[in-house]
């Protein structure tokens, strides 16, 4: 029986393949119809997604040189062991950070960017964690690592996406500020909890909690950059004085 933990890559290369139709041949993905897609934020987003779960699929699916797993495989070998069945990371920690972190982050960003639009830009910040890593690695080893092609492919739909924001959308210092801390925090968690699970510290039972919480977490940073200061309390009016009356001038008719 095919477990969830394997199966998950091709469920998610199956809805990016049904994403790609919707946004190439449909308007039911587009925010606003008076302005091309490539300047609507929530098509944006959504482009973001599909790429998102290429992504993934291309991390612990098939790569591009046809090996499977191979993000689990690179993770072994670099805390040195042979190969993912001598390892002592379990399955656990690469399906909890990809369905757990990813995509309610992913999710939470596709399904408030029509009345949020500047929450829809947290669909970037778990990826472009794992893009620094990515390219990292290609730059220091000098050789491909299973993710990198579609992490090349996300940069530029990222900066797209923020110039949109920024132009569109009024996005400033502090929205890309909350974006690049949640992308940096997520990188550590979620680097902090391999370690662990590397040592035998953490099971199934911490791991998966930690990373759906991580899931919520660039949305949470980015409520916070983007929540507008209440406006002072207007001060209560001051109570009218009742004035007395005025007395009534008794006009005495002058004698004929």
């Amino acid at each position: 029986m095919v477990s969830f933990a394997t199966l998950w890559p091709w469920i998610g290369l199956g809805a990016a393949g049904m994403l790609l139709l919707l946004l190439a041949g449909s308007p039911a993905l587009v925010d606003d119809r008076r302005v091309p897609r490539w300047h609507d934020l929530g098509w944006l987003v959504f482009a973001a997604l599909a790429l998102t779960l290429l992504h993934q699929f291309e991390e612990n699916g098939l790569d591009l040189t046809g090996r499977p797993a191979g993000l689990l495989n690179a993770l072994c070998t670099g805390f040195g062991f042979r190969d993912a069945v001598a390892c002592p990371v379990p399955l656990s920690v690469i399906t909890g950070f990809n369905v757990g972190t990813v995509w309610i982050a992913a999710l939470i960003a596709v399904l408030t960017v029509h009345r949020h639009p500047l929450l829809g830009l947290t669909v970037f910040a778990v990826p472009l964690g794992t893009l620094i890593l990515h390219i990292g690695a290609a730059v220091g080893l000098m050789r491909y690592n299973s993710g990198l092609a579609t992490a090349l492919l996300l940069l530029p739909l990222a900066a797209w996406t923020l110039l949109v924001a920024g132009h569109r959308h009024g996005a400033g210092p502090k929205v890309f500020a909350a974006l690049f801390a949640a992308a940096v925090l997520s990188a550590a968690v979620t680097f902090a909890l391999l370690l662990a699970a590397r040592h035998g510290m953490v099971g199934d039972g911490v791991i998966v909690p930690a990373f759906v919480l991580l899931g919520l977490l660039p949305a949470g940073l980015m409520l916070l950059a983007t929540r507008r200061a209440r406006p002072p309390v207007a001060p209560a009016p001051k109570a009218r004085t009742r004035r007395p009356p005025a007395r009534a001038q008794n006009r005495t008719q002058a004698p004929l």
